[in-house]
Order: C-alpha cells, then structure tokens, then sequence
C-alpha cells in the first residue's frame, strides 16, 4: 500500500471495479499521486483526477516518473511566477518566500515552499503558521509537486487540506502564433499600460472584490501590459493580463476573461495571441499560465494551441483552530 510519503511521485493503482461471471473485474490508474487520507487516495492522471477509496484498491505502487523539467527549472519558473503576481507583503524562511496580500488570491496569500527553509521541515512549518497568525490571515503553503513531495507528507500528516490541484502549463511563442491565427473579423485585441474600471469590474466578477493589494500585484511588474478587446460602442468584451519577468524570461498569462454574452467566439484565443506576440517583442522565451485541473473547458482550450503541463502544484490549508 502506498504511504504519505508517496504523495507527489508517480503510481500506478490496480482498483476493483466488479464482478463478472464469478470473475473480479479491475481497472489501472497511472498517475501522480496528489492525495492520501485514511480512506481515499487521488490520483492525477492525464485524463484527470481519480478518486479512489481506500477498500477498492488491489494493488498500489510507486512506479519510475515520467519525464519531469529539472527541479531548477521548476524553481525558476515558480519564483519568475512569484515576480510576475509580486504579493505587497512578503518574508523568507530560507529560500522560502511568505506572501501576504489582503487576502486577494491564494497565489499572493500563501507561502512559497521551494529550495530550503534553513531549518527542519517541522519548524519551517511551525514558522509559516506564525508568520500567518501575527499577519491575522488563514495559513496556506503553495507546494509544487513532485519538488515539494516531502512538504505535502508533512502537511498531510498535520491533517491540512488541499485545495484543487493546478497545473502550470508552458508553451513557446512561435507555437502559439501559429497555432491562433489573426482574426480580422474580431474588434482589435488592443494593449494598455494601465487599467481601466470596466477591466477592473470583469476581473472582480470572477476574483472578488479588488483591494488596494490587488491593484499593486496587477501593476508591480516592469513589464507588464493589459489587453482588452471592445466592441463597436466601448463596451468590454475581453481581457487578459502579460507579464514577463524573471532571468529565463518567462512571460505570464492571467485573468484570461470573456463577458458571458460574448463567450463561443474566439476572443480568449484572440486576447491570447496578442498577449504571445506582445511577449515575444520583449524577449519572453517562453509563455506560462496556471490552471486548475478541474477547470476541464479552459485545460481544453490551452491544449488545442499548444500548452501542456509543465508541473503542478497543491495549495494546502491549515486546519483551523
């Protein structure tokens, strides 16, 4: 059977599925395993999550990972995503960074657990928790996986939860150029240095209200550019957010939006190639974005032009007191 400290590497998952003419009937699973508890195990698997109850598992084992980018690269793409989405409040612990921003988004809120704390995994834990409590918000831990595999085992057996798993997925320029071709029969993705209210509105539509940490986060990075496509009478009918940062040039894709009546028509591919070009004049190497696993029509959206699953990442929660 599989143990906690498995989280985060590839099993495969022999589970009983029936019976047939006096004959058990079983289905495999291969995948990264994100989740164990006493009574469930989940599994990401390139089809999606499993869940699997404990008492239907046959078999289970720890098997060789499939190809994964060097745990540097993984760090290096999570800190240029870090300058790219820059929490106002921030600390180390170690190579650990520890964000704080008014609450606005669980990326800026929570504490980067990459490299090293520079102190026993238990008290780097215990740190968090402090630095959260004196900060008065929730203790949550960004744990990218496999890397972070030993920090999800420890949060696992302090009992934290896990918020859905997010699949950080990369593609180049050039293949997203080609794969979204120019749209002349769509209004103009236009680009702007600074952000209009009727921006901000839609983004608050899906990310809450925005505090003045929100606005600061939006605006931090030096290269940074907002796309907005409008029809013929100034109303807003999509938006999209680029930064490039970091030494790799990573350029970031967020807050890819659509106004409900104008969804089924291309505009979020529209917005997202003018994102890619805007990004490659400024050197950025490569694209990037974040999406969680269960937001299956998006995942669908950015597999058809290229993107696929560089890493993933659990945000774990403390339970509360």
């Amino acid at each position: 059977m599989l143990r906690r400290q498995d989280v985060g590497h590839r099993v495969v998952v022999r589970r009983i599925v029936g019976v047939s003419q006096n004959r058990t009937l079983y289905s495999d699973a291969l995948g990264e395993l994100v989740g164990l508890t006493e009574t469930d195990l989940t599994i990401a698997t390139d089809k999606g999550t499993v869940r699997v109850p404990l008492r239907e598992v046959h078999r289970a084992k720890r098997v060789p990972p499939a190809r994964r980018p060097p745990a540097a690269e993984v760090i290096a793409l999570e800190l240029a995503a870090n300058d790219a989405w820059p929490a106002p409040t921030q600390a180390r612990l170690g190579s650990w960074i520890l964000r704080a921003a008014e609450n606005w988004t669980g990326r800026a809120n929570s504490a980067l657990a990459v490299g090293d704390p520079d102190r026993p995994l238990e008290a780097a834990v215990d740190a968090v928790q402090e630095w959260y409590s004196a900060h008065g918000q929730r203790t949550l831990i960004n744990a990218p996986m496999p890397l972070a595999a030993p920090v999800n085992a420890a949060l696992d057996a302090r009992g934290w939860s896990a918020r859905p798993l997010t699949l950080v997925q990369t593609a180049s320029p050039a293949s997203l150029l080609a794969a979204l071709p120019a749209r002349s029969d769509l209004p103009p993705a236009e680009l702007a240095d600074s952000l209009a209210d009727d921006w901000l509105a839609m983004v608050a539509e899906h990310k809450g209200t925005l505090p003045a940490a929100a606005r600061r986060i939006l605006t931090a990075p030096a290269d940074v550019v907002f796309a907005q496509v409008r029809d013929a009478g100034g109303g807003l009918l999509a938006v999209g957010r680029g930064a490039v940062t970091g030494p790799g040039r990573w350029l970031g894709v967020s807050l890819l939006q659509t106004a409900p009546h104008a969804r089924r028509q291309g505009l979020a591919q529209h917005v997202l190639r003018e994102l890619a070009q805007w990004g490659a004049q400024r050197g950025g190497a490569r694209v990037y974005l974040q999406v969680e696993e269960r937001n299956t029509s998006a995942v669908a959206l950015y597999g058809r032009v290229g993107f696929t699953t560089h890493h993933t990442y659990l945000t774990r929660e403390a339970p509360q007191p």
